[in-house]
């Protein structure tokens, strides 16, 4: 889809919003329609939201469960103890109210000093990942679009103009809306995992947004791909490609799996079936998780772990160039969107109440 021509527009002082007002439940986030619009400085830009992804990161980060005072499953829902110094994804705290959302695809509307005017009207999606510009692969100086500043469940948001990618594409907004986190995030694991053609990798969570797009991606890469999952989602997960399906949690994982040899397991769900992933495990084989919706602690025998050569691999902060290729993966058409559903901004609450009872497949967004 070409860039609008139109280079010039007038830009509202205010905007409607929704904003989380602190760790809690969903009546955090509240609705705002006078909330003042963002203006960009120096090298970012001002997009105009045309939809925006939801994701854990969204729900964990206001609930407050990134948090070690917290070692239940997700559930979206508040939390009696919350630490204030390590509440986020970075162990850190943050500061509200927040406008929360990662998954922005819009269309620059203004630009900072530093950034030509021709980006203007590009139709952009957003990589979540802020860095330092002069060092841009250090880890420890790295933020989150929507958690360490204001993300996209709203109007409009600002970002560094290096994080908003210009993409060309027949999807709607919607559909692009589901890329950036989630697929990120998948392209993130598989890369730690060293996932090739030679490889037969178990995804857990695989009707999820994260798991979903880890079949895709994985199947990219040429390997085998067996999948866990509700049964009633089988088929919408079969279409994203994975060769063999299994329930979500089979009582004897071996025996489920038969001749199957397991060399990477990629696990969002962790939990008290943690141990049946890593029991599975061939011999000198790989696990990569970036996420645990199931529950964060978990048990292990350190035997198993060190007889059997086993890879671990956490994956949250991404190479820089991770986002940027899934945006070359998206113009090729070698991936597609798993959109479950769509809800005006203002009905964010009934959307993440949706997303975080996990009835869905896919991905769930957000359209101001």
């Amino acid at each position: 889809m070409p860039k609008s021509d139109n280079k010039q527009i007038t830009l509202p002082e205010t905007m409607c919003a929704m904003v989380t007002m602190g760790h809690g439940g969903l009546d955090q986030m509240v609705w705002h329609d006078d909330w003042p619009c963002p203006r960009p400085d120096a090298d970012q830009v001002l997009i105009r939201v045309r939809a925006c992804g939801l994701n854990n990161t969204d729900v964990n980060t206001r609930s407050g469960w990134y948090s070690k005072a917290v070692s239940d499953a997700t559930t979206g829902e508040g939390y009696d103890q919350v630490n204030d110094d390590d509440p986020t994804w970075g162990g850190a705290p943050i500061q509200f109210p927040r406008i929360q959302g990662a998954d922005v695809c819009g269309e620059i509307v203004a630009v900072g000093a530093g950034v030509s005017a021709a980006r203007i009207g590009e139709r952009v999606i957003t990589d979540g990942w802020l860095r330092d510009p002069a060092d841009p692969t250090n880890m420890n100086k790295t933020g989150y679009f929507g958690s360490e500043c204001d993300g996209g469940f709203a109007e409009y948001t600002v970002t560094l103009a290096d994080n908003a990618i210009a993409i060309s594409s027949d999807l709607s907004d919607a559909e692009l809306a589901t890329f950036s986190c989630s697929y990120s995030t998948a392209e993130g694991m598989l890369t730690r995992a060293r996932v090739g053609s030679s490889d037969t990798v178990l995804v857990t969570g695989a009707s999820g947004g994260v798991g979903g797009a880890l079949v895709q991606l994985a199947k990219y890469r040429g390997a085998r791909v067996v999948a866990l999952a509700s049964e009633q989602k089988h088929a919408d997960v079969a279409a994203l490609g994975a060769d063999r399906l299994l329930p979500r949690a089979p009582g004897d994982l071996r025996a489920a799996l038969g001749d199957e040899a397991i060399t990477v397991v990629a696990d969002i769900v962790g939990g008290a079936y943690w141990p049946s992933l890593i029991d599975i495990l061939e011999r000198g084989g790989r696990y990569t998780c970036s996420g645990a919706i199931a529950g964060p602690v978990v048990s292990l025998d350190l035997r198993t772990f060190y007889l059997r050569d086993l890879t671990f691999a956490g994956s949250t902060v991404i190479a820089p160039e991770v986002t940027k290729n899934i945006v070359k993966y998206i113009e090729a058409g070698a991936i597609k969107p798993a959109l479950a559903a769509t809800f005006p901004l203002s009905e964010l609450r009934q959307a993440q109440a949706d997303f975080i009872a996990k009835k869905h497949t896919g991905n769930i967004v957000v359209c101001p």
